[in-house]
């Protein structure tokens, strides 16, 4: 017969004794159940006693965690939390070297637990921490086990970090900036000064101002992975904590210091294998990086803006330099018009006339238009390729750059979470992301000439623009979950997944997926089967019968006639329907 829900089967120890195997009644008083624990030890004064884990935890079984214990838990009888907290509170006052130092090593330790980290602080433990670390006596191991002691107390939220003392903000801050510090005395102030950063702006603006980026870039290039990770924790508590103008500056400075190509070389291509921790950080750096995009982002273009104009005028003048040039020598204002709106719309623009007015939506806003202009700039050849090559051929085969950049980069943003808060959990970041500078622009300038290839490998039309699109995005999205390690790799992978391989994979998962379906869909599925393809052959004999016009494929490519497929009641031409 299985015992009752209420009583536990454990064992007690103690140093020196036999354990008690007992059946712990979880409705008994724990003050009876250490009641009789001690009287079958011989044990006066149960109250000064405790019951913890044995199996190295520093967890006291209360009244509200007692639930937790299970069937052939062992606990051991300890020092209750008042007790142990009173005698560690004398212990750190002791004159005695390795009476203190013990006393503060058993004091981190025990802090971990609420129970006894409340007794310590009544007791006003924390101010004789203060005291150890604001004198400045205490040095190696001795500090080491204060700052941790400290920083565990300080977990539980019993103290706000604001009623710090400028003296000990300092002090922490000095075993940062110092070079002759123990390692471990200076993770421990990393990551003092790192839950200090988000508590308030005040300290924020301290520590930003104490602890230089050079000194965080200097921590961060050092071979103790403990101390690098505590510096990437620090610096980006500093990046999430700060304004929008301040994370712009502490950026610029980051990629003035090549902060990436550093990372990308000595952290993610490290001999050692990548924590999740500091896998998590690379994460939060990317996705601030990548967020500072997102004012660009959600700005409209103003077509009353000069710059704005100049922009996107730079564009059509640097795929038709010569043309825009006949028609500046002009004096007739009409032509020149007409010419540049001819141009616009051979660049891709729907409104042609006034371009500007494709930039309105929204996201993308400028952030498109910056893209194309970088596109222009620094791949000029490229795009001169990408917009003649269009120009020439027939009007519904063109594949529009304009309108592809400002989709394409939509679909960037979309990818890449731009503008989304950052998880506080993810560890998902893109090695490629930390080897390259303007990597949201270096992207894109290879995905628009992967959206041009595409195009002509689907043989598309302004009908297929969507469909085309959506492959693009699949191509993209199938590249970068193989985590290549560089633009280039990018670049050679996602061209390698071309439209062909697009439609293997997506017929082998299709067939998966049947292949995993349960039992009672397939039966569904075959019963429908019949009706479904006889409704399909109706509506084909009914569109025939309608008269349809259906666009005649010549062996190299589309042509833009048609040729109607069966006599009915006209020749009314109806929208073509892409075969792929």
């Amino acid at each position: 017969m299985p015992p009752p829900k209420d009583v536990v089967k454990i064992a007690i120890q103690m140093v020196g004794a036999i354990p008690q195997l007992i059946d712990l009644q979880q409705t008994k008083p724990l003050a009876s159940v250490l009641k009789d624990v001690c009287d079958a030890w011989s044990l006066p004064n149960a109250e000064r006693y405790a019951l913890q884990y044995a199996d190295g935890r520093q967890t006291y079984i209360t009244e509200s965690n007692r639930g937790e214990i299970k069937n052939g838990s062992i606990l051991r009888l300890t020092t209750s939390p008042d007790q142990e907290a009173e005698r560690l509170y004398s212990g750190i006052q002791s004159n005695n070297v390795d009476v203190k130092t013990d006393s503060l090593k058993k004091l981190a330790s025990l802090s971990q637990d609420v129970t006894f980290a409340q007794e310590f602080i009544n007791r006003n433990g924390l101010k004789q921490i203060f005291y150890i670390v604001e004198e400045g006596n205490a040095t190696g191991e001795m500090l080491a086990h204060t700052l941790k002691a400290f920083t565990e107390l300080m977990e539980h939220d019993f103290v706000s970090w604001e009623t710090l003392s400028a003296v000990f903000i300092k002090k922490i801050v000095s075993y940062v900036n110092m070079n002759a510090v123990d390692a471990s005395v200076q993770q421990l102030s990393l990551s003092i000064l790192e839950n200090m950063v988000p508590t308030s702006r005040h300290l924020f603006e301290l520590v930003k101002k104490e602890v230089t980026l050079d000194r965080l870039l200097t921590h961060l290039q050092v071979t103790n992975a403990q101390l690098q990770l505590k510096a990437m924790a620090l610096l980006i508590a500093l990046l999430l904590a700060a304004t929008d103008a301040e994370r712009q500056e502490i950026m610029d400075y980051l990629r003035e210091k090549n902060i990436r190509q550093f990372i990308h070389k000595n952290i993610i291509h490290s001999s050692e294998p990548l924590a999740d921790e500091m896998a998590h950080y690379l994460y939060v750096l990317q996705s601030v990086s990548l967020n500072l995009c997102e004012h660009r982002m959600r700005t409209s273009m103003d077509p009353y803006s000069q710059e704005q104009r100049e922009l996107l005028q730079s564009l059509r003048q640097t795929a038709f330099e010569s043309e825009s040039e006949a028609a500046a020598g002009t004096s007739n204002t009409d032509r020149r018009r007409s010419l540049c709106a001819k141009e616009f719309r051979k660049l891709g623009f729907v409104n042609n006339s006034n371009p500007a007015e494709d930039l309105h939506r929204a996201p993308p806003g400028l952030l498109a238009l910056d893209n194309m202009v970088y596109f222009s700039r620094h791949t000029p050849n490229a795009y001169s390729r990408f917009v003649l090559e269009n120009s020439s051929r027939e009007d519904k085969h063109e594949c529009p750059f304009a309108r592809s950049s400002i989709q394409l980069t939509l679909i960037l943003c979309e990818i890449l979470h731009v503008g989304e808060p950052c998880s506080e959990t993810a560890q998902a970041f893109y090695p490629m992301f930390f080897g390259q500078d303007h990597f949201f622009e270096e992207l894109f300038c290879i995905c628009i000439q992967l959206v041009n290839k595409t195009w002509k490998e689907m043989r598309a039309t302004q009908e297929d623009f969507d469909k085309v699109l959506q492959v693009v995005r699949e191509q993209i999205t199938r590249t970068l979950s193989l985590k290549p390690t560089s633009l280039e790799l990018f670049k050679t992978r996602v061209n390698a997944l071309n439209y062909s391989e697009i439609l293997k994979l997506r017929q082998t998962e299709r067939l998966h997926q049947e292949e995993t379906l349960a039992v009672p869909v397939l039966e569904l599925r075959e019963r429908l089967k019949p009706e479904l393809l006889e409704l399909i052959r109706q509506q084909r004999l009914q569109h025939l019968c309608e008269g349809t016009l259906f666009r005649k494929i010549s062996s190299r490519r589309r042509q833009g006639e048609c040729q109607p497929s069966a006599p009915g009641r006209g020749t009314e031409a109806c929208p073509h329907v892409p075969c792929h």
